[in-house]
């Protein structure tokens, strides 16, 4: 009995994912970095669409965990874009001087980060969906 108190099970299944723990990370790391700004529009105007970015990485992970794994695949690329837009919304960041260079340098780390395990999960998944279709008896088609 004490060991079912023990085991933490979700509801939903991406909480169990580590790739969508990362992203919420990432996504409180930017609203960090966001706080600092001013009463200054052109910052507020470019922090508006790097959080964009960060959320889109976390939704995309959520909605396709509820989908087939071919279906999961593909929101997990859409995530991968996002990751890829929030690369370049850095670089934007740190040439305008809304980033600093460490902020810069941990940004793109926990990119690169994400991006292997966005790119892991894929594959794990791909391999998943082959082995399915070769379990399938081919007399029954």
């Amino acid at each position: 009995m004490d060991n079912e108190h023990e085991k933490s099970t979700t509801f939903f299944r991406f909480e169990d994912l580590r790739i969508y723990h990362k992203s919420l990370d990432y996504l409180h790391s930017l609203y960090g970095m966001a706080s600092e700004i001013q009463d200054d529009p052109i910052r507020k105007s470019y922090f508006d669409r790097f959080l964009a970015a960060a959320h889109a990485i976390a939704l995309n992970i959520a909605e396709g965990s509820s989908r087939n794994k071919s279906q999961f695949v593909y929101y997990l690329k859409m995530a991968k874009s996002s990751v890829r837009e929030c690369v370049v919304l850095s670089t934007i960041g740190q040439g305008q001087a809304f980033l600093s260079d460490d902020e810069y340098d941990t940004s793109k780390n926990q990119l690169m980060e994400m991006t292997k395990m966005i790119g892991a999960l894929i594959g794990s998944l791909q391999r998943s969906a082959r082995e399915s279709e070769g379990d399938m008896d081919p007399d029954l088609d």
